[in-house]
């Protein structure tokens, strides 16, 4: 004779939260002003402020979320103020 089989439930599936697409403006510090879209078709995300209108443009592949843009802006930007730093001394 068999066991039977167990009613045992599988576990439940696990929820991943969505990443913000709006973050703050590293120009004109406003909490939301920065939206980020991503054209799969071109290639090409952008991250642009409402507020006031600075814009920012790169290469992306099929990983690419909207925080990566932000955050390789926010990079650039420190990037260039440290090289103006480097440039001043």
């Amino acid at each position: 004779m068999g066991k039977r089989k167990s009613t045992a439930k599988p576990p439940p599936k696990k929820r991943m939260d969505k990443l913000d697409t709006v973050f703050s403006c590293p120009f004109c510090n406003h909490g939301t002003g920065v939206e980020c879209r991503i054209d799969m078709k071109n290639l090409i995300g952008e991250a642009s402020c409402r507020i006031c209108n600075e814009s920012f443009s790169t290469t992306v592949d099929s990983l690419t979320e909207p925080i990566d843009i932000y955050s390789e802006w926010i990079d650039e930007c420190e990037r260039v103020n440290h090289q103006d730093d480097d440039d001043a001394e």
